[in-house]
């Protein structure tokens, strides 16, 4: 069977989680780190973007294979592996840097963006707060961003909001990994 080669830009908080998730999803041929949605010139750095200034949240850019994984179960999981209602935040990460987001790279994928928002909303006590917006450009974080979790295991962040991400990714979508 030949491949469907799709792409997914999403953000939800921190992009050193996403990522994680991210890697265990089975049809998910790779994860990058990255920025998108800002409105200064140039390629940002992980600094400026820290700052909250530029406009651009943290965003992985996922390729995947939709013959394997659908664009709409992998929303399904970026939606329940991270909290959708906290307006730019995550945990103890604030800034609209951490804002969750999907940037959608056409029509089809506005549409399948709605339509799980509206789906999942129900599931929440407070209201969803994901911007769903047009994909303008993605720009690669630093290498030192890329497979942060697998470089890091040990590293204190990753035990304390790393692991528990992984935890429920595991829990709610065993079904899909890898």
């Amino acid at each position: 069977m030949s491949k469907n080669i799709q792409l997914a830009t999403i953000g939800g908080g921190c992009f050193w989680c996403t990522e994680a998730v991210f890697q265990e999803v089975k049809g998910v041929e790779k994860v990058v780190s990255g920025y998108s949605g800002g409105n200064v010139p140039g390629h940002p750095t992980y600094r400026e973007i820290c700052s909250g200034l530029t406009g651009h949240a943290e965003v992985i850019q996922i390729t995947f294979d939709a013959n394997v994984i659908s664009y709409e179960d992998i929303l399904v999981i970026f939606m329940t592996t991270h909290d959708p209602t906290t307006l730019n935040r995550q945990g103890a990460d604030r800034g609209t840097q951490y804002r969750s987001v999907i940037f959608y790279h056409d029509e089809n994928q506005k549409e399948i963006a709605e339509v799980v928002c509206k789906e999942i909303a129900p599931y929440y006590e407070n209201p969803i707060v994901t911007e769903i917006s047009p994909l303008d450009k993605f720009y690669e974080a630093e290498k030192e961003h890329q497979d942060f979790y697998r470089n890091n295991p040990n590293y204190g962040y990753c035990n304390f909001v790393i692991d528990p991400k992984l935890a429920k990714l595991r829990k709610l979508h065993s079904d899909k990994l890898k």
